[in-house]
């Protein structure tokens, strides 16, 4: 048998760096589009003006969110950051598996989408690590949100959506180990 790497042994790394960076550069422009409409939100609004967008259903207005989706928890901004810490580690870890482009886009938007929202805990008022996300995307009578939290919920829609198809990370598809039922009739 001959020890040298077959050609698809040897593209396999080259084809994970290019998801890797796929992931890297998803996450990149989610965080930094994040952070710029974020920097617009807090100066074009700051004074307690609404813009609407959609009439009375999308409005643009400025809030400070010190929890969690919902205002969820909002004596918790510590905790939010140690777990958007631990959350984008474990993305970084993940995509050294990556195998998938879906999965690499998904694993993108959720890793910029965390970024965008540990940035604002990390280095917004009213200090370091307990800092109040600014949300700004107002659906009244539903919810306030910003463009971090629309990545992570897309990337939470794509992820479910490749776990139902059975999409591995790693690419290729799940299959079943468990053996096929008898079909009724057959001699087992």
């Amino acid at each position: 048998m001959d020890p040298s790497p077959s050609v698809e042994q040897a593209a396999a790394p080259a084809g994970r760096r290019a998801l890797v960076a796929a992931l890297l550069i998803t996450a990149a422009v989610v965080l930094v589009l994040d952070q710029l409409a974020k920097a617009w939100a807090v100066r074009a609004l700051a004074d307690g003006r609404s813009i609407e967008v959609v009439g009375d259903l999308v409005q643009l207005r400025l809030f400070r969110n010190p929890g969690a989706a919902f205002s969820f928890a909002t004596g918790g901004t510590w905790v939010f950051t140690i777990v958007a810490t631990v959350a984008s580690v474990a993305i970084v870890r993940a995509s050294r598996r990556l195998g998938s482009a879906l999965w690499a886009l998904a694993l993108g938007l959720l890793l910029g989408g965390a970024l965008g929202n540990l940035a604002d805990r990390l280095f917004r008022e009213p200090g370091f690590a307990r800092g109040h996300v600014v949300d700004f995307v107002d659906l009244p009578r539903f919810f306030v949100f910003n463009l971090a939290d629309a990545s992570i919920t897309a990337a939470a829609v794509l992820i479910a959506l490749l776990s139902w198809r059975g999409v591995r990370v790693e690419g290729g598809r799940l299959t079943s180990s468990a053996p096929a039922p008898p079909v009724a009739g057959e001699a087992g």
